[in-house]
């Protein structure tokens, strides 16, 4: 079993950066693709990014492409995600997953497929 727990949300102004951590416990933290989902009030979860197992390959969200960054810490079993220039459409609950499909699979079929594990999500407010 795969525990997960977010950390690093909070209030920022349009514009401003937002560094948001999830740290994993309980599995083999480098066999997992990583992920991170956002669900604004009223819509549907998302999928915002995910990284390979290695860290070598990362896929975006064509809404967060070039804005975000996503990284991770094996040594530290820990997912990153940067969020630079944010726009008040980026607020959200985001949530950090590991699953067991590939970092590729995971940005075109988002959380549809394979086994995987969530955190409970740690909220972000983007304010104009």
């Amino acid at each position: 079993q795969v525990q997960l727990v977010e950390s690093g949300g909070g209030s920022v102004q349009a514009g401003d950066s937002l560094r948001l951590s999830c740290a994993t416990s309980g599995g083999t933290f480098s066999s997992y693709s990583m992920g991170w989902f956002r669900q604004a009030s009223g819509k549907e979860r998302e999928f915002v990014a995910a990284v390979s197992w290695s860290g070598g390959s990362t896929y975006y969200a064509d809404s967060v492409k070039g804005r975000f960054t996503i990284s991770r810490d094996n040594a530290k079993n820990t997912v990153y995600l940067q969020m630079n220039r944010m726009k008040p459409e980026d607020t959200a609950v985001y949530y950090c997953t590991a699953r067991g499909v590939t970092a590729q699979a995971m940005a075109v079929h988002g959380a549809r497929y394979g086994m995987g594990y969530w955190g409970k999500g740690t909220l972000v407010t983007v304010s104009s």
